[in-house]
C-alpha cells in the first residue's frame, strides 16, 4: 500500500507541476491573437516601421535639426542637397528638411484628425441606422445623399465660403486647420457607415444580445457593451485607410493652392511651391512627393495587416 501511495503522489505532481495547478495551455487573449497575426503580415509590419519613423521625424525630429523652417537665406538660395542643407534650400534660402519635417507635422495632423471625425460619424451613424428600425431609411437615405455629392466641387465650394471668416476668428493656421479637417471628415464617413449598419444588423441578432434584450438591459447599455466592442474590426482597418485618404486630399487641397497659407508648410503646400521650379529643382517635388507616397501606401498595408488580424477565421490558428 505504500509503494502505491507513494506512486499515486509521483504521478500527481507531474501531472499539476511544481505549483499545484494543470498546465492546461498557455493562456491567448484576443489582443495577443491579434498582434500575433499582425506581425505575420510582413507588409503590414513593414508599414508600420514606416509610419512610426516619419512620425517621430515630424514630431520629434525639428528639436534636433539645427535649421528654422523659416529662416531666410537669400545668398544660399536654390542650393542641392549638402551637408549643412541635406535636402537643399528653397528659392529664399529656407532649409527644405526643416520645413518638410514642420510640414509632416500639420500633414500628418490633419490625416489622422479627419480620419477620427470621419470614423466618428460614420460609427454613429451606422449604429444607429443598423440597431434601431425606424432611424435606418432615413440615415440610410442621408448617406446616399452624401455619396451622391461631388465630392471636390463640394470642397472647392466649403473652402471659398467659409475660409475668411474662420481665418478671422481663430487665425489663419487654425482656421484652415479646422476647416480643412471638417471638409475631409464630412466627405469621407460614408462608407464606414455602410460597413458598420451591415455589422450590426447581424450581431444584433446574435444570442447575447437578445438575451441582454430579454432581461430588460438598457438600450444604451447593449449598443455600448455588446454592438459597439463587435464592430471595432471594420471601424480600426476603416480609420487606418482614412488616414491615407485625408492626408492625399489635404495635399490636394494644399497643391491646388486652397490649403494652407504660403507661409505655413504643409507637404501638399510644398510641392505647390516646388512645381515652378521643378526643372532646376526637381529635388523639391521629390522630398514631399516621397512622404506623401510612402505615408499613405504604408498606412494602407497597416489597413491590410489590421484587417487579416481581426478576422476570426484567420486568427484561430
Amino acid at each position: 500500500m505504500a509503494d502505491t501511495h507513494e506512486r499515486a503522489e509521483e504521478i500527481t505532481q507531474e501531472t499539476l507541476g511544481d505549483g499545484g495547478i494543470a498546465e492546461v495551455g498557455e493562456h491567448r487573449s484576443l489582443w495577443g491573437d491579434v498582434w500575433r497575426q499582425f506581425r505575420r503580415h510582413k507588409g503590414a509590419m513593414a508599414g508600420l516601421v514606416v509610419v512610426t519613423i516619419i512620425v517621430l521625424g515630424a514630431f520629434v525630429g525639428p528639436i534636433f535639426y539645427p535649421h528654422d523652417p523659416f529662416d531666410i537665406d537669400v545668398p544660399n538660395a536654390n542650393q542641392g542637397p549638402t551637408l549643412e542643407h541635406l535636402m537643399g534650400t528653397d528659392t529664399i534660402g529656407r532649409d527644405i528638411m526643416a520645413r518638410v519635417l514642420v510640414g509632416g507635422r500639420i500633414s500628418l495632423a490633419v490625416g489622422f484628425t479627419a480620419a477620427l471625425l470621419g470614423i466618428f460619424i460614420g460609427t454613429g451613424v451606422g449604429i444607429l441606422a443598423g440597431f434601431f428600425r425606424r432611424l435606418d431609411a432615413l440615415l440610410m437615405r442621408l448617406t446616399d445623399l452624401f455619396l451622391a455629392l461631388p465630392v471636390l466641387p463640394l470642397l472647392l465650394v466649403i473652402i471659398l465660403l467659409f475660409r475668411d471668416s474662420l481665418r478671422e476668428r481663430f487665425g489663419p493656421e487654425l482656421g484652415i486647420f479646422l476647416l480643412v479637417v471638417f471638409i475631409i471628415g464630412i466627405t469621407s464617413w460614408m462608407q464606414t457607415a455602410r460597413i458598420v449598419r451591415g455589422e450590426v444588423l447581424a450581431i444584433k441578432r446574435q444570442e447575447f444580445v437578445l438575451a441582454a434584450q430579454s432581461i430588460g438591459t438598457r438600450r444604451r447599455n447593449i449598443i455600448m457593451r455588446h454592438i459597439f466592442p463587435n464592430v471595432l474590426s471594420p471601424v480600426m482597418v476603416s480609420a487606418a485607410l482614412g488616414v491615407g485618404i485625408a492626408i492625399i486630399t489635404e495635399s490636394f487641397l494644399s497643391f491646388i493652392g486652397l490649403g494652407f497659407p504660403s507661409d505655413f508648410p504643409t507637404w501638399g503646400r510644398l510641392l505647390f511651391d516646388a512645381v515652378p521650379f521643378l526643372e532646376i529643382a526637381p529635388m523639391r517635388v521629390i522630398w514631399p512627393g516621397a512622404l506623401i507616397s510612402l505615408t499613405v501606401i504604408s498606412v494602407n498595408f497597416i489597413g491590410d495587416g489590421l484587417r487579416d488580424a481581426l478576422d476570426p477565421r484567420l486568427r484561430s490558428g
